[in-house]
């Protein structure tokens, strides 16, 4: 019964089991049905969204396409009216070159034309003078080519002078524009003197003293200083007389002491005359470093600055040379300045152009002699040697001469010209005025052909009037050449000349 039982159950059981299994059998296969459901919906969700996130880049894509293909074909209608605009040009150019063509060929046919006109003309003209003058062709070709030279040089003439004038004009102009700027950026003062110098005496009884016993004192004072005293009527008045300059000024200033003291022998004359040696050394010195600094100049050693002081004691035609230097010294500043040349070496060259007239009393050889070798000595630029070795005659731009080699020697020459030739600046006798005007005449008319000759402007311009059928128009440029160079070489003047030389023809005829 029990086995019964057993078996019972054991059915019972296997049969539970089985509905068991199957149950949850059938609960794992729902679920897994509803997790491949919710699978396939989540791809199908998926495929949705890539194939919109498809569509959305291909539409983008194929608007870029379509912008890309818009700005391409925009680019080739661009190249293409380019190319339109290229072959329309080139067919207008090619246009032109062919009536160009055209014309030239036609040119030429009507150049052959005129050559073989020319020709025929000539051949005709050489028939004719043979038969007129019973000629040669050889003696007609001498007669056509004297003609020819003939007519070539009275153009050749012509255009000379309109390009001189021209060139002249253009020179002038521009000269004077710099130096008028130069001058009026420039004021100067005028100093005279003479080869006398005159010393007020407190009364007669002073002269007396002056002389001393049997002359002892005034020839003692006169072989001391290198002076004459003139004693004569004059009232109150003692002139002291001397070539020499600084010796002149240091007797005054030694007279002077000497009347202030009252006493006058000997042994006084001598210490009055070292104390005012050294006065006028001390006065000296202070001109000269005056001068340099005033100009700015601060490479010149002290015994150089010495002898420009020395140049405040000399004068010329009345000019004081110091003074007259110092001057020429800022015009060349000036002029350098505007012709972009060296401003330094201009105006020590200035400065320096008469230094040598600060030793000609005292050494032999003429004051440019002098002033080259002191240049030289101290080391000084060679355009500023060169300046005072040409200063003394108009210095030839067109490089012939040693003096046209640098443009500051140039500009010291003008300026010593321009601060020599202003009004006022120097002295000048009557004697001497007539005797240069008398010596421009004699110049000119030493000439052949020349007529009469005029010196006008104070000796600045000269007329020559010459002789038409000995002199032609190519001659007369020749020979106002001629004078002139002359004129630089054997006269001496400040500024410059003028040359004025006049053909004049005059044909007459009556009719009756």
């Amino acid at each position: 019964m029990i086995a019964i039982y057993i078996l019972i159950g054991l059915a019972v059981g296997v049969v539970t089991g089985y509905l068991y299994r199957q149950s949850q059998a059938g609960k794992n296969i729902g679920s897994a049905e509803a997790r491949a459901e919710k699978i396939v919906d989540d791809a199908k969700n998926k495929e949705k969204e890539l194939l919109l996130e498809a569509k959305t880049r291909s539409i983008e894509i194929i608007e870029q396409a379509k912008k890309q293909e818009a700005d391409f074909r925009a680019q080739i209608v661009r190249f293409e009216e380019r190319i339109d605009r290229k072959e329309k040009e080139l067919d207008v150019k090619s246009n032109n070159l062919d009536r160009q063509k055209a014309d030239l060929e036609t040119k030429s046919e009507q150049i052959k034309q005129i050559q073989e006109e020319i020709k025929e003309l000539r051949q005709k003209q050489l028939d004719n003078l043979q038969k007129i003058a019973g000629m040669t062709r050889e003696e007609a070709a001498k007669v056509l080519l004297d003609n020819a030279e003939k007519t070539v040089k009275e153009e050749m003439v012509s255009l000379h002078k309109k390009l001189l004038e021209q060139t002249r004009e253009e020179a002038e102009r521009e000269g004077r524009n710099i130096i008028a700027q130069a001058i009026e950026r420039l004021a100067s003062e005028v100093t005279a003197e003479v080869t006398t110098t005159t010393v007020q005496i407190p009364n007669e009884e002073m002269k007396g003293r002056i002389i001393g016993k049997e002359g002892r004192n005034i020839r003692a004072f006169e072989q001391m200083m290198g002076v004459e005293i003139l004693i004569d009527d004059s009232p109150d008045t003692v002139v002291i007389s001397g070539f020499n300059s600084i010796r002149r000024h240091i007797a005054k200033l030694t007279l002077e002491k000497l009347l202030a003291d009252g006493r006058i022998h000997p042994a006084r004359i001598e210490e009055a005359y070292e104390k005012s040696k050294a006065e006028i050394n001390e006065h000296i010195k202070q001109a000269g470093e005056q001068a340099v600094y005033e100009l700015g100049i601060t490479n010149f050693p002290a015994k150089l600055v010495h002898l420009v002081g020395r140049m405040m004691f000399r004068t010329s035609y009345g000019q004081n040379i110091l003074r007259h230097s110092v001057e020429m010294a800022k015009l060349a500043a000036l002029m350098a300045e505007e012709l972009g040349a060296d401003v330094s070496v201009a105006k020590q060259g200035a400065l320096l152009h008469d230094i040598g007239k600060a030793l000609d009393q005292d050494l032999e050889g003429s004051h440019v002699e002098l002033g080259k070798k002191v240049a030289e000595k101290f080391g000084l630029d060679a355009r500023v040697v060169e300046a005072i070795a040409s200063h003394h005659h108009d210095t030839d731009v067109s490089g012939k001469s040693e003096a046209a080699q640098s443009v500051e020697a140039i500009i010291v020459d003008a300026c010593d010209n321009i601060s020599g030739a202003r009004p006022g600046a120097r002295k000048d006798t009557l004697e001497n005025y007539i005797k240069r005007l008398t010596d421009l005449e004699n110049i000119a008319n030493s000439y052949e052909g020349v007529d009469k000759t005029y010196a006008i402007q104070g000796g600045r311009e000269i007329r020559v009037f010459v002789t038409p059928s000995k002199i032609d128009d190519l001659a007369c440029q020749k020979l106002a050449r001629e004078i002139a160079n002359r004129l630089e070489q054997e006269l001496k003047f400040p500024g410059e000349i003028k040359v004025h030389v006049i053909r004049e023809t005059r044909v007459i005829e009556y009719a009756r």
